[in-house]
C-alpha cells in the first residue's frame, strides 16, 4: 500500500514511511568518490537497515617495506627471542612496534577526571 502524496506531505513512501534515497553519482576518480563522501549524508543515499555482515577474507593490510639498520647483537637477540616464541623474527618486531606504539598512544591521550 503506498500512500498519497497528500497523506504523505515529506515525500514518505508506503505504511513503513521509508524515504526514497538519492542515485549515488559516478565519480572520475576515487579521490573525488572520497572527498564527496567525506562531505556527504550517507543514509541519504544508503538504507543501512538493510545491510548486511560480510567477512572479506582474502583482505590483507597494505604494507610497506623499508630498510631498517639495526646494532648486531640487538637483532641477534631479537632473533632468539623469536625462536624461543617460534615466530618470525620480523613478525615478532612488528608486534613489539605495535604494542608499543599503542601504548605511546595511550598515554599521550588527555584523560577524563570525573568529579
Amino acid at each position: 500500500m503506498v500512500l498519497d502524496r497528500a497523506d504523505n506531505p515529506e515525500g514518505k513512501e508506503g505504511i513503513r514511511g521509508i524515504m526514497k534515497k538519492k542515485r549515488t553519482p559516478r565519480f572520475a576518480s576515487e579521490d573525488a568518490e572520497r572527498e564527496f563522501w567525506g562531505k556527504a549524508n550517507s543514509t541519504q543515499y544508503v538504507d543501512w537497515k538493510l545491510g548486511k555482515r560480510q567477512v572479506f577474507s582474502n583482505l590483507t593490510p597494505s604494507l610497506k617495506t623499508i630498510s631498517l639498520q639495526l646494532p648486531e647483537l640487538l637483532l641477534e637477540e631479537l632473533k632468539l627471542l623469536a625462536n624461543k616464541r617460534d615466530v618470525p623474527y620480523q613478525s615478532l618486531l612488528k608486534i613489539f612496534l605495535a604494542e608499543r606504539l599503542e601504548q605511546e598512544l595511550r598515554a599521550s591521550r588527555p584523560r577524563v577526571v570525573q568529579v
